[in-house]
Formats: C-alpha cells, structure tokens, sequence
C-alpha cells in the first residue's frame, strides 16, 4: 500500500477497512515519521460532522431551484440536437466522487473527494463565493442556440451583443435569498477592485447607490470569452438584486438606452471605451431613471476614484 498523507487521513477519519487499518498500523510502527504525521493529524481533527449537522440552513430559494432546472432542461436539449457541452477548460477544478463515501463523511473527506450534488449547488454558492467565473456561452446562454431563453431585444446598437444577453441571463440566477445575508467584506472588495484596475485595465468607478436605496453587496471579476467582465451586486429595501456590469468596448460612445432580456430589464451606455449594462429583475421596475444618474455620475464612488 502506497501510505501518503490522504491514506493517513483516511486512517485518522476511521475509513480505511480493517484490513487497510491494520496495514498502516504495522507501518506506524515501522516508521517513526508515518506516526508523527497521524499524530498530527489527531490533532488536527475537529467535530466537523457534529457541527454541520447542527447548522441551520436556510431552505433553497424556489426562484433558483426553478432557474437551475431551466439551464439542466436546456443542455439536455442542447445535446439532443448534437450541440456540444461546453468543454472544460485545462484549469478548471475536476473532483470525481466516490459512491462509497457517505453524506457525513468528515470535511477533509469531502474536499478529497467531493460529492456530486456540489455541481449544483456551487449554482448558489458561487454567488456568495469570491470566485472567477467563466461565463462563456452555452447551456442556453449562447444567442440562436437555444431561442427560448434569449428574448428578443430593443432596438439599439447594444442589443446585439451577446456579453449583455449572457449578463442578464446569469443575473436571473440572482434572488433576494441569495444575498440578503451578506454584508461586504470592505477590505477584500477594495482588493478585487484594485485588481480590476490593474490586472484587467478597467478603470472601474463603483457607484455608492445607498442614497437611491440600494445597498452594495459585492463586485465580482468574471470573464466573458476571455474578456474581464465587471459584476457590481447591489440590493434594493424590497425587490431582487440589481447588477452594474461593466466591460472593455473599443467603440464609440453611446448614450443610456432601455431593452428588455427575457424576465430582466436591462439599461445600457457605453463611455469611455467601456460598456455598461444596469441589470434588474422586472419587478425592479424601471432601472433607465437610475441608470442615467450613474452615467451622468450624480453618485459618489465607493473604493475611491479611479
């Protein structure tokens, strides 16, 4: 048996089979160093099940639930008619689960081997996580791939870019659940803002909407065929949460226009070689109002000035 450190935390975390677990044991006391490892690891062990299985979660949002089973219905379609899935990239993180493992099974067990539903749920979870999104087109994102999940836009010279469609369908992901409990981490969004403007060359200037009743939650760096896509989250007292997206566009400028993306309204401009979208449900109402005040610049900036 190959012993490294997952095999000794296997050990530690009573999942080896008697066999295996005597296995080790006679190379503990062959190998002073194996034994101070899983001394080490004693040690380290906390009551990690007892404490999940005491945490109260909060029910999945009905809303997500319903989106999530939306975006699986259209891949199956998508794969019907032979559109490729789209392929994983050379970076991205792939966690095989292994059916023997239990529910409970330890916090280290599930970062070793992760279960399968944790697809799902990063669906929700990605939004209260600092992670870096790929938004690339697919799963009935990708515009004439799957018509029922891109509405048909207004008339402007934006409504043809597909960053906005993908923006605005990624932003109907969003519930008022989804956020509501969250309160910004100031130092940590002044890091990912600082990295927006000098990693991705975006002159970012994020708006402070309190004074219209939005209170900021996060901005997030993702990215839009390799391109860096700015995603600024704010919640309204009542409503789900509206989205300031912002991207680099080497076009001239064009003043606020309104457009609707299938459930989201949608106001564009675009100003200084950079595209705006301010993104919001329709129960939001009319966001054009709001989205000419931040164009026009009538908000003090959060982060300090670009």
């Amino acid at each position: 048996m190959n012993v490294d450190d997952t095999v000794l935390m296997a050990y530690v975390d009573d999942e080896l089979s008697p066999q295996e677990r005597q296995q080790i044991e006679d190379e503990l006391r062959a190998h002073a160093e194996l034994a101070d490892k899983v001394a080490l690891f004693k040690a380290s062990r906390l009551p990690y099940r007892e404490a999940f299985a005491e945490q109260k979660l909060p029910p999945v949002p009905a809303s997500l639930v319903k989106r999530v089973d939306e975006l699986l219905r259209a891949h199956t379609e998508a794969a019907k008619r032979g559109t490729p899935p789209v392929a994983q990239g050379a970076n991205d993180p792939a966690i095989e689960h292994n059916a023997q493992l239990p529910p409970s099974a330890p916090v280290r067990s599930r970062l070793r081997i992760a279960p399968a539903w944790l697809a799902v749920a990063f669906v929700g979870g990605a939004f209260c996580c600092g992670v870096v999104l790929r938004l690339a087109p697919g799963v009935g994102f990708t515009p004439g791939n799957n018509a029922g999940n891109t509405a048909t836009l207004a008339s402007s010279s934006m409504t043809s870019l597909p960053w906005v469609q993908v923006a605005a369908s990624y932003q109907q992901l969003y519930s008022r659940d989804t956020v509501s409990h969250l309160w910004p981490d100031v130092s940590d969004a002044q890091s990912t803002v600082d990295e927006i403007r000098t990693e991705d060359g975006i002159a970012l200037r994020v708006p402070d909407l309190s004074k219209a009743g939005l209170r900021f939650i996060r901005v997030q760096r993702l990215k839009f065929h390799g391109r860096p896509l700015v995603q600024i989250v704010y919640l309204p007292e009542k409503g789900d949460p509206v989205a300031l997206c912002v991207i680099k566009e080497d076009k001239a400028n064009q003043s606020v226009a309104s457009q609707r993306v299938d459930t989201m309204n949608v106001v564009t401009w675009r100003e200084s070689k950079l595209g705006y979208a301010l993104i919001g449900a329709t129960s939001n109402g009319d966001l054009a109002p709001l989205g000419k005040e931040i164009a026009e610049r009538h908000f003090d900036p959060l982060f300090g000035s670009v």
